[in-house]
């Protein structure tokens, strides 16, 4: 049987906040693939303090997962149950600091924070132009487009535990891999501080420029998609793998294979989130069964299964 979540009820054992908390929250909107079920509970803390107080004081057994800007994520239509996390305006300011290093709060779009150093003529921050999210993703998941990673530019993160204390955890705390943060999953991020060198601003800008460009030519930016679906393979390239097995354009549904680009996923409008990740099991499938590789997705997928969904 389904689980229904409650949200008046769970209100009523949560502790006074000073962001906002909405019981039955919708998070279709807050996802890239305008899908999805509710949050029980949305927790916008009004910045880290609050959330620190909020989670001290949340009795243990209430759930907690946090959410970005829903960019390469999937929410079961059944929703999330406990509390979801969004954090908002005070925890994205962007900051210079000496030595060309960058402090961003954990809600700051990645391409804000490109542009930032882009204004300081900071190098080495510039493939964060091609990462579809906030800086708390990138931490989460060491996101990394066009030749860079989160873990070649960070010098420490700040961070808030489920009993509420405050950690800062070095680059070799967070133990990094390719798309993959060792960091304890307990901790919400609040914010970073990136390291990087004097740089020319024209030759930074056109970086930039050749990055959007790119992204513009070789993938589905302007659709309803939750970006690259699978981590690539050890030596291969998970696009090439799902082209292979004969699925560009597949449909499961609205939910189909990008023809531009194989490791996106697009909802052309009605798809399910039952029918998006349908879609992707289908895909690992076919691609295991065609090469015999394993995908792991990329995408981070929360939530229960609606009553119709798998």
């Amino acid at each position: 049987m389904t689980q229904r979540l409650d949200g008046s009820a769970l209100l009523r054992r949560l502790p006074p906040v000073r962001g906002r908390l909405e019981a039955n929250a919708p998070l279709a909107d807050l996802t890239w693939f305008r899908t999805g079920g509710p949050a029980e509970v949305l927790f916008t803390p009004a910045d880290e303090a609050d959330l620190a107080d909020f989670l001290r004081a949340t009795p243990a057994d209430i759930p907690v997962t946090v959410i970005g800007v829903g960019s390469n994520l999937l929410v079961r239509d059944g929703g999330v149950p406990g509390v979801v996390v969004r954090l908002g305006r005070g925890f994205a300011d962007v900051v210079e600091e000496p030595g060309q290093r960058i402090r961003a709060g954990t809600a700051a779009l990645d391409v804000r924070v490109a542009r930032f150093a882009l204004d300081k003529s900071i190098d080495a921050l510039t493939f964060l132009r091609g990462i579809p999210g906030s800086i708390g993703g990138a931490l989460r998941m060491n996101a990394g487009a066009y030749g860079g990673e989160t873990k070649d530019i960070l010098v420490e993160a700040r961070a808030v535990d489920r009993s509420g204390n405050i950690h800062v955890l070095s680059n070799a705390d967070m133990n990094y891999s390719y798309r993959h943060c060792g960091a304890p999953e307990g901790l919400i991020f609040t914010q970073a501080l990136f390291q990087g060198r004097p740089g020319n601003a024209a030759e930074i800008a056109a970086a930039m420029d050749k990055i959007t460009e790119s992204r513009e030519a070789t993938q589905p930016v302007k659709s309803r998609t939750g970006g690259s679906t699978f981590k690539n393979p050890p030596g291969r390239k998970s696009w090439q793998l799902i082209d292979q097995a004969g699925l560009r354009g597949f449909a499961i549904g609205p939910a189909r294979v990008s023809e531009l680009h194989c490791n996106f996923l697009i909802n052309e409008g009605g798809a399910t989130a039952a029918q998006i990740e349908e879609l992707g099991e289908t895909i690992r499938a076919r691609v295991k069964s065609g090469s015999g590789i394993d995908l792991d997705w990329e995408i981070k997928r929360i939530g229960l299964a609606g009553s119709g969904g798998a």
